[in-house]
């Protein structure tokens, strides 16, 4: 399993607008791809702190094909809501540390 790591400032004024475009555009994108399991949006509650983003992938070169084929897309929907670029890493996720979440994901 691999996490990709998505960070971002938005504009705090749009972060409701932000969530709705996520849940609405972004997520039925993600829904889509080959390897996709799931979204963990961690979203600040003070001004000018960051979005990180955690997307969770069977195999590496399921999230690989998405950021090459269809993230730009996605970067261009929520790009109004933005305050700086968005990074992002790929990261193996260790599944013998979190068993109980590997088995949820798998139910």
């Amino acid at each position: 399993m691999f996490a990709r790591i998505v960070e971002f400032v938005p504009k705090f004024e749009k972060k409701d607008e932000l969530i709705t475009v996520m849940k609405n555009e972004v997520l039925p994108i993600l829904k889509k791809q080959i390897g996709f399991l799931d979204i963990l949006p961690l979203l600040p509650d003070v001004k000018n702190d960051k979005v990180v983003c955690i997307t969770l992938w069977t195999e590496k070169r399921d999230a690989e094909r998405y950021a090459k084929e269809v993230f730009p897309r996605v970067e261009q929907i929520v790009q109004p809501y933005l305050t700086t670029p968005i990074t992002w890493k790929l990261h193996k996720l260790e599944t013998t540390l979190c068993e109980h979440f590997v088995n949820a994901l798998a139910a």
